[in-house]
């Protein structure tokens, strides 16, 4: 029903269409675009994914971290007021 020729190309196109989603990942997180998508299509986009999810995002800012670490801190006050 389809060739060989088909089947690759639409097989090219998948790896291609996986390999575009931790490249924008990426991207969001403050990394290149372009070194992620190559690296997707060259490695694999699913290993790349699992990389670029275990990356720190670079965008966040140290007001961003000092409210985190603060509310970090807080929680855990509260939560020993209400163990003891």
């Amino acid at each position: 029903m389809f060739g060989n020729t088909f089947i690759l190309i639409m097989g090219i196109v998948v790896w291609v269409a996986v390999a575009i989603w931790p490249a924008f990942i990426a991207k969001q997180k403050g990394y290149s675009f372009m070194l992620f998508l190559f690296s997707g299509i060259v490695i694999s986009g699913l290993l790349t994914l699992l990389i670029v999810s275990l990356m720190k995002d670079k965008l966040i800012t140290a007001e961003e971290i000092a409210d985190d670490e603060a509310a970090e801190e807080y929680l855990d006050q509260e939560e020993d007021k209400f163990i003891k």
